[in-house]
């Protein structure tokens, strides 16, 4: 048997063992290849086509009584010449979808979601424009706001609400003066702050002209009044107690608004300007110096307006065109109480919602709240944050709504907890306060008392705590997802239905 050289092409005996020479051209191959060649194939990763031969690394020379003889890579020698270095194609390694793996690219998957997601839900929509046709009415919008198109009592409720901040600046006046004692301005300020519940609620129990829609909107606008006054005398009254004890330490050391080395100093700050500047601020916390933005930017305040009139525009036809529907379509089965009609309903509820829920979001924190921001040049612009990666319960409630969270921290759970209150029963509190402000916002613009609102926030507590209990990670805010996408439409369905029951069934046909 005789190989053809790689050079010459001259046949030569293998009648004994073969001297390395180092590497050099004289060597045999298989397939008629040169070593040259083979050394190409196997940089150029084909070395497993090359056949058995191929060339070695460079070797001490070896006694001529001891034979080479070259070895496979599973170790069998075939007495062909020297081997190649590595034919090896695996290696020690996890699948891309095992933990182990350390992979996390997972971008196409996510796009594919998105693109799923849109398809699913354009082929709803088109259902819903096929069996319903086009629902988009921007003057029934009018309707929801107003009855009477020469009564406005939304907005008079509205412009009524400065009377209740001037009446508080002014207690705020004369406490800073000393014309009156601290126990006097606390019940002349929770008298305020009470009256600023009571009264919208009565106005709007008593006059039928003020719809629904109008009375969430100026009920809204009051709780964030009485949220922002109870801060005002709060920060006031810290500013009142510091002075104090710096006056009785020393008469030489500085009151609390000098905690900041330049800027307003209690009681400068207690101006008209400095009220209605807080009043229009994206805060519900009062502070003496508020951090300020250098100027305004004009493109990124374009921007958030054309976000606003769009998704205003977005919401409102969503509204109409896929959740009124479905909703009317529900009142049957719920009448009927066909348990499995019902929970058909509520999961063809619930994409809608969840879709109308986060585009307001957006909406609202993201271009309202900068809108607003940017214009006053408000320096402080987390209204929220990644709350779309809690993976508790509670860590939603923290992040997903700042302004608020911040309020609760520094005017109820810190104070409570000074007082001697334990942290389970603070964060009850307040759950409860806040349960306490979502059925107001609920009940007393429909004129009805349902505790659905309440009794959801209130489940918020037992959710939370088996949710950190049992579930962590990819569970835990795969559980906080679907706390949101169901939760919300039950509730929906629930006040609507009653609302429903109590104004139409209840009307005796004519």
């Amino acid at each position: 048997m005789g190989d053809r050289g790689g050079a010459g092409g001259s046949r030569r005996r293998r009648t004994g063992p073969r001297t390395p020479s180092g590497g050099s051209g004289g060597g045999g191959t298989a397939g008629g290849q040169t070593e040259e060649e083979l050394r190409a194939a196997a940089a150029a990763g084909e070395g497993a086509d090359a056949g058995g031969g191929g060339d070695a690394p460079a070797q001490t020379p070896t006694p001529a009584a001891a034979p080479v003889h070259a070895r496979t890579p599973g170790g069998e020698g075939d007495g062909e010449g020297v081997g190649p270095p590595d034919l090896r194609c695996h290696r020690l390694q996890e699948s891309l979808f095992s933990s182990a793996s350390g992979f996390s690219n997972y971008r196409g998957i996510l796009n594919w979601c998105v693109v799923m997601l849109i398809l699913s839900n354009a082929r709803l929509f088109l259902e819903n424009i096929i069996k319903y046709g086009i629902l988009v009415d921007p003057i029934q919008v009018v309707s929801l706001f107003l009855k009477d198109p020469y009564s406005w009592p939304s907005l008079c409720l509205i412009i009524v609400a400065n009377g209740f901040a001037l009446a508080a600046f002014q207690v705020e006046k004369r406490l800073a003066v000393g014309a009156i004692t601290e126990r006097v301005g606390l019940l002349l300020h929770m008298a305020n702050l009470v009256t600023m519940l009571c009264f919208p609620a009565a106005v709007v129990f008593m006059v039928k002209s003020i719809t629904p829609v109008g009375s969430v909107f100026a009920l809204g606008a009051y709780t964030v009044l009485f949220l922002k006054m109870f801060s005002y005398y709060h920060v006031n009254l810290w500013c009142r107690q510091y002075r104090a004890k710096n006056q009785a330490a020393s008469g030489t050391k500085k009151a609390n608004g000098d905690v900041v080395s330049s800027g307003v100093k209690y009681p400068a700050n207690l101006t008209y300007r400095d009220l209605y500047y807080f009043l229009f601020a994206p805060t519900l916390c009062y502070e003496l110096n508020f951090p300020r933005s250098p100027r305004i930017r004009k493109r990124f305040l374009l921007r958030r307006l054309f976000e606003m009139l769009f998704f205003t525009q977005l919401l409102v036809g969503l509204i109409q065109q896929w959740m009124v529907p479905t909703i009317q379509n529900s009142m049957k089965p719920f009448k009927d109480m066909d348990y499995s009609r019902i929970i058909e309903r509520l999961l063809k509820l619930a994409v809608p919602n969840h879709f109308i829920w986060l585009i307001f979001f957006y909406w609202f924190f993201h271009s309202c709240l900068n809108v607003v921001a940017e214009l006053m040049q408000f320096g402080d612009r987390e209204f929220y944050r990644d709350w779309w990666n809690s993976e508790s319960i509670i860590y939603f409630w923290q992040n997903w709504n700042i302004p608020v969270h911040k309020w609760c921290i520094r005017h109820f759970y810190k104070p409570v907890l000074k007082m001697g209150v334990n942290r389970w029963m603070a964060k009850i509190g307040v759950f409860l306060a806040s349960a306490f402000f979502h059925e107001y916002l609920v009940s007393v613009p429909l004129r009805m008392f349902r505790p659905w609102a309440f009794t959801g926030m209130m489940a918020q507590i037992p959710l939370a705590w088996l949710v950190g209990r049992f579930l962590q990670g990819n569970y835990g805010n795969a559980a906080v997802w679907l706390s949101l996408i169901i939760g919300q439409p039950v509730a929906v369905l629930m006040y609507v239905h009653d609302y429903y029951v109590l104004n139409y069934e209840a009307q005796p046909t004519p």
